[in-house]
């Protein structure tokens, strides 16, 4: 299983940092940003596999008509309405 990572980058000075929590990534970002007033980049290079996939079956909209049918992930119950 791959872990996560993420690479943020700065375009205004010399921060840069690579992330292995998506959390910690936007914590940093979140941080930089409001300090600065500066706008930083990030990208996630990877994640771990069962978030791919689950991505990958929601479609990249998550509107059921993108998505994967055939997806263990997929519900196919009709949802109630609450009472």
């Amino acid at each position: 299983m791959s872990g996560t990572r993420v690479a943020v980058r700065c375009g205004d000075c010399s921060f840069a940092a690579t992330y292995d929590r998506l959390r910690d990534a936007r914590t940093a970002v979140d941080d930089h940003e409001s300090t600065t007033g500066h706008g930083v980049d990030w990208d996630i290079e990877s994640l771990d596999a069962g978030v791919s996939r689950a991505g990958a079956d929601a479609g990249v909209c998550g509107r059921p008509e993108c998505a994967n049918e055939d997806s263990p992930l997929v519900d196919h119950a009709p949802s109630e309405p609450e009472s």
